[in-house]
């Protein structure tokens, strides 16, 4: 079959790392195409360029047989090609058919765009209400706003980065049907994921890149995951292990956490309880939006509770800010990396200073100790593999996954009796995710208290030794993983009371 896109010996450099090396590949008509890759492999740089955003300084491209040379997205979306991004770019405070009006050239009258909006969504199994605001939609009705505001496009080609990674299990399944009927009538789709059963199940061919270079390309339906896995990296992958040991005292305890959210889309915390003794790892799951980022922020100190709702050891802990819980080794690492995590523009040695200085002693008497902070920086990036020229770069220079593994690390090194950590392993490469996820184990086995909120079902069912799901602010009584059922744990996310949990167990 002729080729819809050709890209020939496409390469673009940045000081100090050459992000594509001469890549070469085709996506036909109608075909579902894996871009894989390790975090730092060149996928994000490869598609930008794809999409405008980016110009190559070498190699070209063809679309349709055309020479293909977009200066800007706007160009790229008058020939035919779309891209719905890992992060929404989505006003919450407008509705649907605003947002979607925001992303055309030449929008008809809010009407028409309304009928169109809902003729569209319905065709390809995805309904939306045009008159809804987005701060009220769930993260994967969120998604269905960024796809549908492409195929209002008419696209060509569609390229999809990490579509999943805020979808429940049978969300997943709505939006496979939607690209399967989208490539039955021709669509290419362009996708990007590290979750490998996915690519396994959904995409008919994979272009596997490491260190900016196209190194194989293979079907993936005839490989294995593992096999996937190691192709991207190079090397064989060895899936974490834990050691089997009896939880100890209960560490922290959250009894009757009510919170405000602080934002006005954000999710209350409704009456949430819960425990995690030493050496447990709790999971917490559940779709975007439900109160993740509140819970973090009332377990951190960001969010200060009243009363005894939150303790350590017995002793109630809620009045106390994130420095004073620091001291007290109650340490997390929030969702969002660069912003919240880490300020984007400090060099690494800097935010290690940020969140370190007072568990590592980098600061005397209000004295900076530059030197130490550096040392320790450095630690992180050797411990955690993390890919960069050195201590000195700005924390916005890193790979998505490479800032991830240097905020875990961070907070990892610093021996923590209580570790909180929302989606460590979002956007992260497989080899990065089972070093993280290693991590997490080996804090437990020696004897830190772990709470991890993740979208990553099977993330926590290979590390939780109990598993939650927040639904509307609300937390389900906690279970045991081993035994646990895809559809008991869906019931438990969509907010099914535990008696009918239960039911479904029996």
């Amino acid at each position: 079959m002729t080729a819809l896109l050709t890209v020939e010996g496409l390469t673009k450099a940045y000081p100090g790392v050459l992000a594509n090396d001469r890549v070469s590949f085709e996506v036909a008509p109608g075909e579902v195409h894996a871009l894989l890759g390790e975090n730092g492999a060149g996928k994000s740089t490869l598609v930008k360029m794809i999409y405008g955003l980016v110009t190559p300084d070498a190699g070209k491209m063809r679309l349709n047989g055309a020479a293909f040379a977009p200066p800007e997205p706007r160009a790229a979306r008058a020939s035919g090609v779309a891209m719905v991004f890992q992060h929404f770019s989505l006003f919450a405070a407008l509705s649907v058919a605003e947002n979607v009006a925001l992303g055309m050239e030449d929008p008809p009258p809010m009407g028409k765009l309304a009928a169109r909006i809902r003729e569209v969504s319905e065709t390809y199994g995805l309904p939306l209400a045009p008159d809804r605001l987005v701060g009220d939609l769930s993260a994967g009705e969120r998604q269905r706003v960024e796809i549908v505001r492409c195929l209002l496009q008419d696209p060509k080609l569609l390229i999809m980065d990490e579509p999943t990674s805020v979808l429940t299990p049978q969300e997943v399944e709505i939006l496979f049907a939607t690209l399967r009927k989208l490539a039955a009538e021709g669509t290419a789709i362009l996708y990007i994921s590290h979750k490998l059963e996915e690519i396994r199940a959904l995409c008919d061919r994979a272009t596997i890149l490491r260190l900016g270079k196209v190194v194989a390309s293979c079907n993936p339906r005839e490989r294995s995951a593992a096999e996937l896995a190691e192709m991207m990296v190079g090397t064989k992958l060895t899936p974490p292990s834990r050691t089997e040991t009896q939880p100890g005292e209960v560490m922290l305890k959250v009894e009757g956490l009510s919170l405000p959210s602080s934002n006005p889309f954000g999710t209350s915390l409704k009456d949430v309880t819960f425990s995690v003794r030493a050496g447990e790892v709790l999971g917490i799951g559940g779709v975007a939006g439900n109160g993740q980022d509140e819970l973090l922020a009332a377990l951190s100190g960001e969010a200060p509770s009243a009363g005894g709702a939150v303790s350590l050891h017995g002793t109630p802990i809620g009045r106390l800010g994130p420095l004073e819980r620091r001291r007290i080794a109650v340490l997390a690492a929030p969702e969002e990396r660069l912003g919240h995590a880490a300020a984007p523009d400090m060099s690494l040695t800097e935010n290690a200073m940020l969140t370190a200085a007072e568990r590592e002693g980098l600061a005397v008497n209000g004295f900076l100790k530059w030197p130490a902070a550096r040392a320790f920086a450095e630690k992180v990036i050797e411990a955690f593999d993390v890919r960069t020229p050195g201590p000195g770069n700005a924390a916005r220079a890193l790979s998505g996954g490479n800032l991830q593994k240097f905020v875990i690390g961070r907070e990892v090194l610093q021996r923590p009796e209580v570790l909180v950590v929302n989606q460590p392993t979002w956007g992260v490469d497989a080899a990065a995710a089972a070093a993280i996820r290693q991590a997490l184990l080996d804090l437990a086995a020696g004897g830190t208290a772990v709470v991890v909120i993740s979208q990553d079902l099977d993330e926590l069912m290979e590390i939780a030794d109990r598993f939650a799901a927040l639904n509307e602010g609300r937390l389900s009584t906690p279970r045991p993983t081993r035994g646990l059922s895809i559809e008991e744990i869906g019931l438990m996310m969509g907010g099914a009371h535990d008696m009918e949990v239960a039911h479904v167990a029996e």
